[in-house]
Formats: C-alpha cells, structure tokens, sequence
C-alpha cells in the first residue's frame, strides 16, 4: 500500500493573516514540503497541472525534475496531467526524460483537468474532452512501446515513421493511472489498458466513489486483466489533525470557511460528514480511512490534499509530521495485514521491469545521423 500526498498548488490568502504568499513563495513551498513528505517515510508526491490563476503549477515535469534531484526514495508523479489539452507526443518524450532523471521512480495520472476554460487556450473543444481523452491516450501508449510509429487520428497531425525520444527507461513505460471523479468512461478506458485508476474524490461522497470504483473493477476483470480485486485503485482524501480533535476543528475552520473551493458553502461538519475531508485527531483519521478500505475494497494508493485553501507552510510541514509519524504506519500496518496473497501492490518501476522479463536498452540509433552521417555502429 502506498501512501502520499498531492498538491494543487493553489495561491490562497490565508484568513487568518490577510496575506497570501508569492509565487515565487509558493513553488519554493511546494518543493520544501515534498522534501517533507519523503523525510517522513511517505511514498509518493504528486502535483497537479493547471494553466491559470490562482494555481502554479503549470510546468510539473520542471518540477518533479527538481525534486528527483533532491530525493532519492519517493515516487513522483502527477495529478493529473492533461491527457486532452497536451500532445501525447510531449507527454511521451517529457515523461519518459523525467523517468530517466528520476531513475525509474515515476508514474503519471491522465485526466482532463476542472478548468473548463483551459480548452480554448489549447486550441481544443471542451465538447470533444472524452474523445481527446481516449485518441490522446491511445497515442501515447503506442509511443512509449512503438519504436516507430505511424499515426492518423481525428485531433492531431499525422505521424509517419516517427520515434519519441528517448526511449523509456530500461525499455518500460512510466505506469498510468487514469484519473476521474465523475465519468464510467475514464474508468473503462483504465479497465480497457490494465491501467490504474484513480478516483479523486475528496468532494464526493463515498456512496459515488464505492460505484465508480465497482465499475472499473468489474471491467477490468472483464478484459481479462486479472480478477476484479486484483483492479489498481487509487483514492484521494483530505485531511487536518491536532493531537487533540476539538483544537484541529478550531484551527481549520478559517481555512475550510474562506477556501476557494468549499469555502462559504455547507458547514464543515456537513462537509466532514458527506466526503473524505476529516478534521480530528490522528486517531480519527486512522478510523475514517481504515473504513475506506469496507468501501472499495483492497486498493493500493492513498494520497491526501494537505496544502490547500492557505495553509501556511509551517502548519503544513507539522501536519506531514503527525501523517508520517502517527497516522500511515497504523494505516499501512492495517492494509498489509489485510491485504490477501493474490492482490498485487501497487506497481513500481521495478516490479514492471521484472514483469517485462527484465530490462534492456531501448535506445533507437537513426541509420544515419542527419548532422554528421554516422552509422550506428560509429555511434556505439
């Protein structure tokens, strides 16, 4: 089982101080606090990608690059990349040098994003998001296990003889999660591929998440992936703590009342009720997402939101303290003791490259190089 956290990045005024931070303070903030989560034992950090005020994070791969400098164990990844407004032929070529600079410790989830107007921006149609989705994809996949690809499709140029470069790591692609919260077709499309889905829903309540993820796993085993428990699932979740369960109310509640997202909406014990979102002790928090697990069945990532809505960094980098300290080794304990033989862990660059029958070089040398006419060989 794995557990991390994810950020969206947001820009958020904190309430309680009238201020917000920079950009600049922001992106500095966001690195410090995956610096954070790896010291505190946690598996994975995952970034979004958004391309508009009041969000940062509109160049992930710059800077999980960064972190995979500064790290050696944890996995990155994203949440999500833009599957329908990126060309798949950038997606391949970016991920799979980031693959490389990480060393392997690299996934990504595929999603069509919450910002309507990003479409236009992109030259793209926000009608056609589930047809981009499903061309985009299929693209990808065929570039990262195609050396030469020829392509015709309905939303990009045609390719004819093409390679993306370079090759993935040890000859394996970055492993895929799809993410959604409300659409049965990015769940097929997950069932289709043998793909992880992720179903980030830390707005919805759990009646919504329990048939989404039945869904996947029913298709799954349909296309002959496994059985439907052997299904990769992700969950997304929130979460404030104080060692005592009155004191974190306390503290939020500015912060839940003012943000962008739930802000001036139902109350936070409404809100607490209804959806993920659990403000409490630690122990609180081991008891709700134990309970995930009755719901959906054994999955195999956990990530929380813990940045959001203008929480100072301080106040965040304490909270990982208590996630990584008090709450993920009770819960990892928990799942892993629960968890039967034949339900796989969630896939990693190794377990792929033991799958593929080992690795190997997938470096493509060109007949000739164009610059200077050298054979292969005379480039070995």
């Amino acid at each position: 089982m794995q557990f991390g956290i994810f950020t969206v990045g947001d820009i958020t005024m904190d309430p309680t101080t009238g201020r917000a931070p920079t950009e600049n303070e922001r992106i500095k903030a966001t690195i410090a606090i995956a610096l954070k989560a790896e010291e505190v034992g946690l598996d994975v950090f995952a970034t979004g990608e958004h391309h508009n005020p009041p969000f940062v994070p509109s160049s992930p791969t710059t800077t999980l690059a960064y972190i995979a400098a500064k790290t050696s164990k944890i996995m990155l990844s994203t949440a999500t990349t833009l599957i329908t407004t990126n060309d798949p032929v950038k997606i391949a070529e970016d991920y799979a040098t980031l693959q490389h600079l990480a060393d392997g410790r690299l996934d990504l989830m595929m999603g069509r994003g919450n910002t309507g107007p990003v479409y236009p921006w992109f030259g793209r149609d926000i009608r056609q998001g589930i047809p981009l989705a499903v061309e985009n994809y299929a693209l990808l996949r065929r570039l990262w296990t195609e050396d030469v690809v020829d392509w015709e499709g309905e939303f990009r140029t045609p390719l004819q003889s093409f390679t993306a470069t370079p090759r993935p790591l040890d000859g394996v692609a970055p492993f895929v999660w799809h993410g959604s919260i409300r659409s049965p077709e990015i769940a097929e499309q997950a069932a289709y591929y043998g793909d992880g889905f992720f179903h980030n829903n830390i707005f919805w309540p759990i009646e919504h998440t329990r048939e989404m993820v039945a869904l996947y796993r029913q298709r799954f085993e349909h296309y002959g992936h496994g059985t439907a428990d052997q299904a990769i699932v992700g969950l997304g979740g929130q979460v404030f703590m104080n060692k005592n369960s009155q004191d974190a109310k306390r503290a939020f509640r500015p912060y839940f009342d003012n943000a962008p997202v739930y802000g001036h909406g139902p109350s936070m014990e409404d809100f607490t009720a209804q959806t993920p979102l659990t403000v409490g002790s630690p122990q609180e928090v081991i008891d709700r997402y134990a309970s995930m697990r009755d719901e959906v069945g054994d999955y195999q990532r956990q990530l929380f939101l813990m940045d959001h809505a203008g929480l100072p960094l301080k106040t965040v980098l304490e909270q990982l303290d208590l996630l990584g300290e008090e709450v993920v080794p009770v819960l990892r304990k928990e799942f892993d003791s629960l968890r039967p033989a034949h339900v796989p862990e969630a896939p990693t660059h190794a377990s792929l490259v033991a799958k593929a029958g080992g690795s190997h070089d997938a470096t493509v040398y060109a007949a000739a190089d164009d610059v200077t006419g050298a054979s292969p060989a005379d480039q070995r």
